[in-house]
């Protein structure tokens, strides 16, 4: 008989504890269904993701709120061919924060804020224009802009002060 022993070590323990918590918070916060309210949270539970968890944990996290959000439907229908630039837009700003943010927290996020916003405005505007009404394009491409760059500069400030605390930076 072969027999395993799980061995669970502090450290272990904490970062599986840390994920579940950033899981959970990245799961609830699109029930909101506010963008200035759930964008800050979400980009602020990534910039958290990549400092305590390590890079690709963190893309891992940035998967869920839009999938949540789309599945229980507080995703307009009309945004679901944004879904995936929404999680590659993510994708990148966490791995560009993770190679930033070794150098310079604030140049993380502030370029990692950028790349993200401009990411999401480019594919955005061509999308929505050639797959919705133009009535709708308007509102869409709206929330894939400067909004965007607001919650994850937001997202960011937020960020800083939890992990501050925790004598992360």
């Amino acid at each position: 008989m072969n027999t395993k022993i799980l061995t669970l070590n502090k450290e272990r323990v904490t970062s599986l504890v840390v994920f579940i918590t950033l899981i959970s918070v990245a799961s609830i916060a699109p029930l909101f269904h506010n963008q200035p309210i759930t964008g800050p949270i979400v980009n602020a539970t990534l910039f958290i993701a990549v400092a305590l968890l390590g890079t690709e944990t963190a893309i891992m996290v940035g998967l869920i709120p839009s999938l949540i959000a789309l599945s229980v439907g507080l995703l307009p229908a009309v945004l679901a061919p944004m879904v995936p630039f929404i999680m590659m837009g993510n994708a990148l700003m966490i791995w560009s924060f993770s190679v930033l943010n070794k150098k310079n927290f604030w140049a993380g996020i502030i370029t990692a804020s950028l790349l993200k916003f401009l990411f999401l405005w480019g594919p955005s505007t061509i999308a929505v224009n050639l797959l919705l009404k133009k009535e709708v394009a308007s509102t869409v491409a709206t929330m894939m802009s400067w909004p965007q760059l607001w919650t994850a500069v937001v997202g960011g400030l937020i960020a800083f002060v939890v992990l501050k605390g925790m004598k992360k930076v």
